[in-house]
């Protein structure tokens, strides 16, 4: 097994050596052993980060990441640990959509309705608009 150094890790999956630090401080990878004071890396590590890269890019946060690679029985195969994870980050995601079409239902209508003058004039309508 080949020992790399923080920097040629990082040159290889395209990131700074301070997110590899980051990353194990947060957790995500476990600490590199040591020779004479220096990191050293094998294989493993920069395809756990190329993991970690898709995660994040999938919008999951560290939390979630470190879930990934921790927070399931040994043995668990990767894939099942991606379908539970990504099962939640759909359903999260839908509703965000749900939400972000909410609000350009509501700036539509603003666009194309509000005749006001005032911000009082608006602020009185809105209240009629919402009381029952």
């Amino acid at each position: 097994m080949a020992q790399l150094t923080i920097s040629e890790v990082a040159r290889q999956v395209g990131i700074r050596a301070s997110a590899i630090r980051y990353y194990e401080e947060r957790k995500v990878l476990p600490p590199a052993p040591r020779v004479s004071g220096q990191r050293q890396y094998g294989d493993a590590t920069v395809h756990r980060l190329a993991v970690v890269i898709r995660a994040q890019e999938a919008g999951f946060s560290l939390d979630e990441i470190r879930q990934l690679f921790f927070g399931f029985r040994e043995g668990t195969p990767i894939s099942q640990r991606w379908k539970k994870l990504a099962e939640g980050k759909i359903g999260e995601l839908d509703a965000r959509l749900a939400q972000i079409q909410s609000m350009r239902d509501l700036l539509e209508k603003l666009r194309t309705c509000c005749r006001c003058e005032t911000v009082e004039q608006c602020g009185a309508g809105i209240l009629r608009s919402t009381s029952r």
